[in-house]
């Protein structure tokens, strides 16, 4: 992933994912989703983009509709 360090973008996911904190995981693969959309892998990006809204649903956050709009966008709901 471009401009993402990504054993520090994994060691941050392991940390949310141990503890349970659903609004830092989905902005942790938004972001790994915004990398991977530069980078030109769309299918990657919206798979981490899914896990965003997932967890954007299951914390609550006012990003979930965003992130809805972006999956619609690229035919993904």
């Amino acid at each position: 992933m471009r401009t993402v360090d990504r054993s520090a973008l994994d060691a941050s996911l392991i940390a949310a994912h141990a503890d349970g904190d659903c609004a830092q995981l989905s902005g942790l693969y938004d972001r790994a989703a915004s990398a991977l959309m530069r980078a030109g892998d769309t299918d990657a990006a919206c798979f981490f983009l899914t896990q965003a809204y997932v967890f954007a649903l299951e914390a609550g956050a006012s990003d979930a509709e965003r992130l809805r709009r972006l999956l619609a966008a690229h035919g993904r709901i």
